[in-house]
């Protein structure tokens, strides 16, 4: 006799695309924000200003950001049009460029 045990288990969800992406560009947001030298490495616990890794960290928000825009909703697509304006800007300061 076989038991049935879909009453105990949750169903399974499969893992959304856009899902991962948007849990992706927030991580990446994180690390370019400690490679501009302005948050500490979660790591290590110090600051460390990495200009190259920041700018590959700050272009690859940008270009998972083109995937998203049109699965987000107004006030998303703004908060991640802001936080990529926001990284540029602090990539441009923290190189020496004007304000």
């Amino acid at each position: 006799m076989c038991a049935v045990m879909s009453d105990t288990q949750p169903p399974k969800e499969t893992i959304d695309v856009y899902t991962v992406l948007l849990v992706m560009t927030e991580q990446m947001a994180s690390i370019a924000w400690q490679k501009l030298g302005l948050q500490a490495d979660l790591a290590t616990g110090t600051v460390a200003k990495d200009l190259d890794q920041a700018k590959v960290a700050i272009d690859v928000v940008a270009g998972l950001a083109g995937f998203l825009q049109t699965k987000l909703d107004d006030e998303d697509q703004r908060r991640i049009r802001n936080l990529i304006s926001d990284l540029k800007i602090n990539f441009v300061q923290q190189s020496g460029g004007s304000s």
